[in-house]
Formats: structure tokens, C-alpha cells, sequence
């Protein structure tokens, strides 16, 4: 049988006992950070951060609605999707299964655009598969005049799009469309397409396998759809792991200058753009 929080007469469990206990369930699902996502799935609960959890270890925890939690975190549901929530940027934005968790090498993808705006004028942007809106979302609030049109062919993925916009109060316009909207004339195209192949998908996590939408995560020669289309000062596209190189070539092929590559900050080579 589980192991659950030891719980007081009261029926609450301490706040130790009950990181030690989903801590110890989560390293057996083989969660790969159990006591990070212990922290961030009881600090939800109490409303708290992770290192407010020790300032006062006397709190209690109701049992049964960490249950919940944990439950879904075994299954290896990404911890955004069960927290509802994740950090981007500046920015937190509503997260579920409608759309892929923002992650933090889409942060450089950002970093990247802001650099390519520059200060002057009012841009603009299109954000070419939008999912939960981060990236235009990131955008809007941090580079001020600049106009952002979010764009995707999921209406689940717009929908989700819509509530962090009406959450975030941030000026982006969605559409549904598709890679159509590129052509229309732009001073900055961005775009972090699918581009794990249908071979590597198995290999993945199961977080990423079994919960993002596959639909947002497989697809190849993207990088290049995109270039070809796009009528853009700038394009901005993030790259799977071995990819940088050759998409590189591509944007040099169709006559894009300027190109750069980044890496994101675990080295690897994340992202690269090009002047058309």
C-alpha cells in the first residue's frame, strides 16, 4: 500500500511528513527532480513558495487534496499541467494540456527577438504557432509599442492563448491560421515550430510523449516551410537539438544575411535568425 503524510487529529499532515512522503512516491515514478516538484506541489497547496515551505514547517497540508496532485504528478503529467501555472519570463501564464509547457530555451528565442526590435518604432510581430501565447505574450510586455499578432491552427491552443491574454492584459491579437499568415508583410517573424521527428518521439520523456500535444511537437523540414514563405525583416526560429547547422544553411540558401546562431544556457545551439 502507498505510504501517504503522517496526518494530525485534525486530519492535516505537517508540512515535512508531506514532502518527505510525495518526495519519496514521485523518486519512485522516476520523476527526475522529486523533491523540486515536492516543494513547488505543496507550496501550491498553501499558496507559498518553495523556500517559504521551511520558514514555518509547522503549517499542515490537507492529505487529500495533495492526493490529488501527487496522483497526477505519478502519472508523469508535466508539473505545469497539474500546477496550472508556469513562469516565463516576466510573465505566468495559464498552462494545461491544450498546448506545450513554455520552456526556458524559448526564453532565449525572446532574448533574441527584443535584441533584433531594437528600441525604435512600433514593429510588427507575428508570432507563427502561438500555443499558450509566451512568446508574444513576452514580447508585448517587454518591447512597448510594438504590435503582436499571435497566430495558430489549433483552436484548443487559442483558446488557451486567449485566457493568458485576458489574465495578463497584455495588447496581442490571436487568429487561427496557419503558415499562410507569414507572407502577409512583417517586421519580425518568430517561430518555434515541431520539430522532433517521428522517429525520436518514443524516446522522450514521458511528459513530453504522453501529455504535450503531438501535434505542436512532431514535424520536420518546418524551419524551412517557414523561411520560404515569410515576407519579414527578421525571422527568429527555434531549432531541435543538431539542427542549428543546417537550418542555418537553408535561411543562407533563400538568401537570408545576418544569420546567427544561439546557444540557450545549456550550451546548445537553440536558435537561429536571419535578415531577408
Amino acid at each position: 500500500m502507498r505510504s501517504r503524510p503522517k496526518t494530525s487529529a485534525a486530519g492535516l499532515a505537517d508540512v515535512a511528513s508531506a514532502l518527505a512522503g510525495v518526495e519519496r512516491r514521485l523518486a519512485e515514478a522516476g520523476v527526475a527532480t522529486p523533491r523540486v516538484d515536492a516543494e513547488l506541489l505543496v507550496g501550491h497547496l498553501l499558496g507559498t513558495t518553495r523556500t517559504a515551505l521551511y520558514a514555518d514547517t509547522r503549517r499542515t497540508v490537507d492529505p487529500d487534496a495533495l492526493e490529488l496532485l501527487v496522483r497526477r504528478r505519478e502519472q508523469r503529467e508535466p508539473l505545469a499541467y497539474v500546477l496550472g501555472s508556469w513562469g516565463f519570463r516576466r510573465l505566468v501564464l495559464r498552462t494545461d494540456c491544450r498546448a506545450l509547457v513554455p520552456r526556458p530555451e524559448t526564453e532565449i528565442l525572446v532574448d533574441r527577438c527584443l535584441a533584433l526590435l531594437g528600441r525604435e518604432g512600433d514593429p510588427r510581430v507575428l508570432d507563427l504557432g502561438t500555443g499558450s501565447g509566451a512568446i508574444a505574450l513576452a514580447i508585448a510586455d517587454e518591447r512597448p509599442g510594438a504590435r503582436v499578432t499571435g497566430i495558430d491552427s489549433s483552436p484548443d491552443a487559442l483558446a488557451l492563448a486567449r485566457e493568458n491574454v485576458c489574465r495578463l492584459g497584455l495588447a496581442v491579437e490571436l487568429r487561427e491560421g496557419g503558415l499562410e499568415t507569414a507572407a502577409e508583410g512583417w517586421d519580425l517573424v518568430v517561430s518555434n515550430p515541431p520539430y522532433v521527428s517521428p522517429e525520436e518521439i518514443g524516446g522522450l520523456e514521458p511528459e513530453v510523449r504522453d501529455w504535450e500535444p503531438r501535434a505542436a511537437l512532431v514535424g520536420e523540414s518546418l524551419h524551412g516551410e517557414v523561411a520560404r514563405t515569410a515576407r519579414t525583416t527578421w525571422l527568429a526560429l527555434e531549432v531541435g537539438d543538431g539542427q542549428a547547422g543546417n537550418v542555418a544553411s537553408e535561411l543562407a540558401g533563400l538568401g537570408y544575411g545576418a544569420i546567427r546562431i544561439s546557444r540557450d544556457l545549456a550550451g546548445r545551439q537553440r536558435v537561429v535568425e536571419g535578415r531577408r
